[in-house]
């Protein structure tokens, strides 16, 4: 039997209908953990759609795990650490360790922000991303 899975992820259209989280305090609407539904030892990778104008609420720094943001529909912006950038259909971002990040769907986007966010580190990734922290103290940028 060779090793492979497949998932039906439904269309982009569909992926706000998902609920989900690494855990139950941190689960929403409009996300789905593929990597718990598939077997994935050394990457990871979350469905995501946002609401025009809804944005993740908080800042996150990853240690060892570097993440790919693959926007696919939508517009919308990260911050970097300082920088703000603009995304949208086609626009791929990499965040390497150390880098704070957050981000949102803007307020006038023609339609639900879309994006794939995949996960490595230089070893097997655990179930529960533990080298994350959150950064509370640290104001919105989009104020």
């Amino acid at each position: 039997m060779s090793d492979y899975q497949v998932l039906e992820m439904g269309g982009l259209d569909e992926w706000r209908g998902h609920y989900g989280g690494f855990r139950p305090d941190s689960s929403r609407d409009g996300r789905r953990v593929v990597d718990h539904e598939l077997t994935m030892q050394y990457i990871g990778m979350t469905a995501n759609a946002y609401e025009p104008g809804e944005e993740a609420g908080y800042w996150h720094v990853h240690s060892e795990v570097e993440e790919v943001y693959v926007f696919l529909a939508g517009r919308g912006q990260m911050a970097l650490d300082d920088d703000i950038v603009d995304v949208g259909p086609g626009t791929a971002v990499r965040v390497g360790q150390g880098v704070l990040r957050t981000w949102r769907a803007l307020p006038d986007s023609p339609e639900e922000l879309r994006w794939l966010c995949i996960r490595a580190g230089g070893r097997e990734l655990p179930h529960l991303p533990d080298d994350s922290r959150r950064a509370p103290e640290r104001p919105s940028p989009w104020t």
